[in-house]
């Protein structure tokens, strides 16, 4: 497939936003009404996928070549292609065999995990809405081309970089890009071409997203042509590393350095003795490919797809994969109330006047009367404002549409100033005759914000001054039945538009009294996340009283709570102490969740997130894992790494656990390979020192390495104990180094009773001596694998069927080799029932030395 060109443009479309929208739609052959299907098609098929980086198709090559670019797996090739052209053909060709043999497993092995990985993302793809053919339609971001008419509403990310064409109450978050903090107003128009780019209100940028209002845009620029991914293409920009990849990183760098220095010791030491320098120097690389956990990366791989699979079957989707072992590790779950503690269906209650008098309550008997002339005044404001809004669609307004329904036919809607997050109000015209009235709903304390006066009846009204306190107690007496509380308001005014500095000197009408109860099982599903070592806690901007309200119903116990009043207060130091005690966090504002979720971070916590809002990208980003829901807006989406495909903690129960599997079976690798793995090749590099004659041929070490890492390959599908998944648990290298030390130092104990057995009890002659100890080697590192794998007895702990079976079908493999035609190619031969009794009573005794050193080692050193 011939890579996507660049497209052709005219200059001009470098300042676009300087051109009138009639010139840059015929300039993008585009119209108003968008493409049409087939020409979007043919613009995809020409100039390639919407993305700051292309995907190769023809991947397979690169990651079979990947599995060989390992320095020193490079340098053993280049030492045997060599000695085919100096010395024996034959040993070279079988050490390039069992390095292509070895390549393979790795490449099929990841080959696989990354298949699985591109269908699971699939499923969470996060999709722009467009006109074609002149239909309004959602199609993946990938497949957004040049010319098309995006559709934008809040919550949506800018697909490319664009121009608008028209827009209403359109506020935009650019500080990705900008670093401006403060959302930026975007309306159509023309600009100077020498425009800075933070100050160009008529043009929308990828990496951006829409906070509030509604808009049409014209894509003029995507993919690495955007102003996002020139940004992207000069930095190289990568994800953070996760705290496990970290470790992993170390642990490698930890082996390297032990690796290189052993294997330069060993090598000169044998020229030292006068051995060949080329059957020296291809010992030490054979050594080092013996001592390199090179199926590291294709073990985490796999392990992290399987991971993956199974979590997607339990609705949980996870669009990073290194983001599963921070998923396990995960000992606080932040999370907000509204469709996670709660059903997410919000009701109106009642209305509720200044006075404290309610309209009809639900469950008491059908709305069809109130109580109170004001308390209907307050359903029929906050019913007109809701059915007329067109920004921000929101389940409030559904509520309060659904609860009671009036005759508005009256009232003519003239303008509209959006919701916001820095607002929180909704504010909307009206003409009625010959009068006009501002009807504005919202948050209590916004709402009374902007009033200066109360109204006690219709047509009477006082001063707000005296009444402030009384209103507040009101709303928390509210608050505290489990009720959140709206304010609604309104203002006469005289013209046909108005912005949102016009929402001042209103006058207060009530409240909405809004409810969302409990979801049935909540507690009994957050007392499972306690029993998993995790601590819940609610991030809302409810009411304090609302928030302890809901945390008593679903049973958190000792709720301590902070506001976003306080926490303002508070020093970073300070709440860095006080978000460990703390579980409920009220009245926060967008910005304070980020702050909330870094000091819990910085408290020593892997910490949780889960949010679906647009105020949430930024908590999401500073999570150790970001979680959201696929009903989630594409901003919040875009940013999490696990996405559940269901808004519900029981599913998010269920991912924890695979996310510990996930993360035990990566470990018992790293355990298998610095235990009787690297106490073999540290034994054999000893010994070598001290024999007439190398203890196994480069070949050999290399079949040895072979056999012994393919047990290892099944571990994936290994089963975990229990006690594994039941907390979280982290990398740890200095209890992996406190490990490789006893199992290895155990390990190269028995490798020396077996050389000692050899030479000196049986006196076997190099080729015996090469198969017993090819033999013990294999079969003790292949048994210490299902010792090691589990904390508890080897009788207790049954392994996964795959890796019972590999491990036995690789001690039968290694016992057959010496009486078959390959014993000559590798240089091995049938050894008597005398050295073979040896042999295994020395593989029993050590495999029972390692099931009660581990016994004694996990009662010593905690993990």
């Amino acid at each position: 497939m011939r890579p996507p060109k660049t497209t052709p443009m005219n200059p001009q479309l470098s300042t676009f936003w300087s051109l009138p929208t009639e010139q840059v739609l015929q300039q993008m052959h585009s119209t108003i009404s968008g493409l049409s299907r087939q020409d979007a098609k043919q613009r995809l098929s020409e100039y390639g996928a919407n993305r700051l980086k292309q995907k190769h198709k023809s991947s397979a090559w690169m990651l079979l070549l990947n599995q060989f670019k390992s320095p020193i797996i490079l340098i053993l090739i280049f030492a045997a292609v060599l000695s085919i052209f100096l010395k024996d053909a034959a040993d070279a060709i079988i050490i390039l065999a069992i390095v292509f043999i070895s390549g393979l497993l790795g490449f099929w092995q990841e080959r696989g995990a990354s298949n699985a990985v591109e269908k699971l993302l699939a499923l969470v793809q996060v999709k722009a809405t467009v006109l074609r053919d002149g239909k309004s339609q959602e199609i993946p971001t990938e497949e957004i081309v040049r010319g098309d008419i995006v559709v934008l509403c809040a919550g949506k990310n800018i697909p490319g970089d664009c121009l608008v064409l028209e827009s209403k109450d359109l506020s935009v978050d650019e500080a990705a890009l900008t670093g401006e903090t403060y959302p930026v107003d975007k309306l159509s128009g023309l600009l100077p071409a020498e425009t800075g780019l933070a100050q160009r209100t008529n043009s929308l940028y990828m990496g951006t997203n829409v906070i509030s209002g509604t808009a049409k845009a014209v894509v003029v620029h995507t993919g690495k042509e955007t102003e996002f991914g020139k940004v992207s293409e000069r930095l190289k920009l990568r994800p953070p590393e996760t705290e496990f990849e970290i470790g992993l990183g170390k642990f490698g760098y930890f082996l390297m350095e032990v690796t290189l220095i052993l294997v330069v010791l060993i090598f000169v030491a044998n020229v030292y003795l006068h051995r060949p320098v080329l059957e020296s120097f291809l010992f030490s690389l054979a050594l080092a490919v013996g001592l390199t956990p090179q199926l590291l990366p294709a073990i985490v791989s796999v392990n992290l797809a399987r991971g993956a699979k199974k979590m997607a079957k339990k609705q949980v989707i996870v669009k990073r994969l290194p983001a599963i072992e921070n998923f396990g590790s995960m000992n606080v779950f932040c999370t907000d109330k509204t469709g996670t503690l709660t059903e997410g269906e919000v009701k109106i209650h009642s209305a509720v006047d200044v006075e404290g008098k309610e309209s009809v309550g639900v469950g008491e008997s059908p709305p069809l009367g109130v109580a109170s002339p004001q308390a209907t005044r307050v359903l029929l404001y906050a019913y007109l404002n809701a059915a007329s809004e067109s920004g921000y669609v929101n389940p409030i307004d559904a509520a309060i549409r659904e609860y009671k329904t009036f005759d508005i036919s009256g009232y003519q809607k003239l303008d509209e100033v959006a919701y916001d997050f820095n607002r929180k109000r909704l504010s909307i015209l009206f003409k009625k005759e010959s009068t006009h009235l501002i009807i504005t709903k919202g948050a209590l304390k916004n709402i009374l914000d902007v009033c200066s006066n109360v109204e006690i009846v219709e047509g009477k009204t006082i001063d707000i001054a005296d009444q402030r306190q009384k209103l507040h107690q009101q709303a928390e007496e509210l608050g505290s039945r489990g009720f959140r509380a709206l304010g609604v308001a309104y203002r006469d005014f005289n013209q046909d538009s108005f912005s949102k500095d016009d929402e001042t000197n209103m006058t207060f009408l009530g409240y909405l009294a809004l409810f969302d109860p409990p979801k049935p099982g909540i507690a009994d599903t957050l007392k499972e996340l306690q029993l998993l070592g995790i601590t819940p806690k609610m991030i809302t901007g409810d009411s304090k009283a609302v928030a302890m309200s809901i945390i008593h119903q679903v049973g958190l116990p000792k709720p301590k709570a902070l506001t976003g009043s306080e926490l303002e207060k508070l020093s970073d130091e300070a709440l860095m102490h006080q978000v460990q005690q703390t579980n409920v966090f009220a009245e926060v504002e967008p910005n304070q969740k980020e702050r909330i979720i870094i000091a819990l971070k910085k408290a020593g916590n892997v910490v949780g997130y889960l949010g679906d809002g647009i105020n949430d990208a930024s908590a999401l980003h500073a999570a150790d894992v970001g979680i959201s829901v696929e009903s989630a807006v594409d901003v919040a989406k875009e940013a999490a790494d696990i996405v559940l495909m269901e808004k519900d903690l029981n599913v998010l129960v269920e991912g924890v656990k695979e996310g510990r599997i996930t993360f035990a079976n990566t470990l018992k690798y790293v355990f298998m390979a610095t235990s009787a793995n690297f106490g073999n090749m540290f034994s054999m590099a000893g010994i070598s020192l001290f024999l007439p004659f190398l203890p196994l041929l480069p070949s050999q070490i290399l079949l040895t390495n072979l056999l012994t890492d393919f047990p290892e390959l099944t571990i994936a599908t290994d089963r975990v104990d229990r006690e594994l998944v039941n907390k979280p648990r982290r990398m740890d290298i200095k209890f992996i180094r406190n490990f490789m030390i006893v199992f290895g130092l155990l390990s190269s104990i028995f490798d020396y009773l077996t050389f000692a057995a050899l030479l000196l009890l049986l006196q076997a002659q190099p080729e015996q001596f090469r198969t017993g100890w090819f033999l013990e080697s294999v079969i003790s590192a292949s048994l210490v694998v299902l010792v090691v794998r589990t904390r508890q007895s080897i009788f207790n702990s049954k392994p996964g069927k795959y890796l019972l079976m590999a491990t036995l079908a690789t001690i039968g493999v290694t016992i057959i080799i010496p009486w078959t035609p390959l014993a000559r190619v590798f240089g091995f031969q049938p050894l008597p029932l005398n050295f073979m009794l040896v042999l295994g009573a020395i593989v029993v005794f050590y495999v029972t030395a390692a099931e009660n050193i581990k016994r004694v080692f996990y009662n010593h050193v905690k993990f």
